[in-house]
């Protein structure tokens, strides 16, 4: 097998991990990094021996005729730049969201099928090994699950202005609830049937119809709940920023131990410490009949260590052509699930899905 040629397009925190990922592995030969600012591409460039830039997307693809493109940008650049890649023949990693409509989504997958190509999501947690012991063991304990999760970030310097940039497209029970609502998902295999949604804006920095707090509730059709939080900004408090939590008749698993980082450093968004299970079951005197277990997670990946994991995902689906149609179903479900929450915190009105 020829070597992949690779564009990778962004060069922040994602692009940065990804494009190491590319260099790392053999098969894969990055020929591009595109950014519009010369610093990022330029300092990436160096780190890698010299790999051609540009600042200019189109350029990019035009001139390298890349075999994958890894999309790294914006959210309101996913859909663009992932079309225009399918339609030169690539094929596609992009980072979530895969688009800002459902049916911008739906078309995108569908143009990945009619060409024959592989594309895959940036669902970063889903190949986190700590966090797929989370799914395994939340699905031990029965029927239906309550699922609470947050990531609240105070965020000052680059990363306020990061996720102002962000806000001009969407909200933080978007940008980051998908992950979450995806992890919820795995954890019931159910159908999420309703979904509502509060929301407000703490800071005169961003447009008037944005909100940089939310939060989401889900229904799920086997009875299972599940409610997600996340604020973005200056003003956020750092207490209970880290909760991931899920509740079944039989007892309760939770990430514990989350290490002590700022809410705003990216390590600490994956991290989780170690897992502690509870187990709901009494004896005859009422009292319970086994302590919790904690189940260590010590030897997790870093960030870098996890786009690796995501490329060789690729890598794999190319090479031996994995059929990734319930990777891009759950993708657009997630969507959904998010994009019906910030219709609600603009309606007041629950969505039906």
């Amino acid at each position: 097998m020829n070597k992949l040629k690779t564009l990778v397009v962004g060069c922040g925190n994602m692009g940065v991990s990804h494009a190491r990922a590319y260099h790392q592995l053999d098969e894969f030969e990055i020929v591009g990094l595109v950014s519009r600012k010369p610093e990022s591409r330029e300092k990436l460039s160096q780190e890698l021996g010299g790999v051609p830039t540009y600042d200019n997307f189109d350029t990019g693809l035009h001139e390298t005729k890349p075999d994958v493109v890894s999309i790294n940008t914006y959210p309101d650049t996913h859909a663009d730049y992932a079309g225009k890649s399918l339609k030169a023949g690539a094929h596609v990693f992009v980072e979530k969201p895969l688009a800002l409509t459902v049916g911008e989504a739906e078309e995108l997958v569908a143009l990945a099928r009619e060409k024959n190509r592989k594309m895959v999501v940036g669902y970063i947690l889903r190949v986190h090994p700590s966090w797929t012991k989370f799914v395994e063991v939340a699905r031990t304990l029965g029927k239906p699950l309550v699922m609470r999760m947050n990531l609240n970030q105070q965020s000052s310097g680059d990363k306020w202005y990061t996720h102002k940039q962000l806000m001009n497209s969407m909200s933080p029970i978007v940008d980051c609830g998908v992950h979450y609502v995806d992890i919820m998902c795995l954890m019931t295999q159910s159908t999420p049937i309703s979904v509502s949604a509060i929301g407000a804006n703490l800071s005169k920095e961003i447009d008037g119809k944005m909100y940089n707090y939310g939060q989401l509730q889900v229904r799920f059709k086997d009875g299972s709940v599940g409610w997600y939080e996340a604020g973005w900004g200056p003003m956020m408090s750092e207490t209970a920023v880290f909760i991931k939590d899920v509740i079944g008749p039989k007892g309760a698993v939770s990430i514990s131990d989350k290490p002590k980082d700022s809410s705003q450093e990216i390590e600490g968004h994956t991290k989780t410490g170690s897992l502690q299970l509870h187990y709901s079951e009494l004896n005859e005197e009422g009292n319970f009949i086994k302590k919790d277990d904690f189940i260590k997670t010590e030897d997790e990946p870093d960030h870098d260590g996890l786009c690796l994991l995501e490329q060789e995902y690729l890598l794999n689906a190319i090479k031996n052509d994995i059929d990734l149609s319930s990777h891009l179903t759950d993708a657009i479900n997630s969507l959904k699930i998010v994009l019906a929450a910030d219709e609600s915190v603009r309606t007041g009105q629950t969505v039906i899905l």
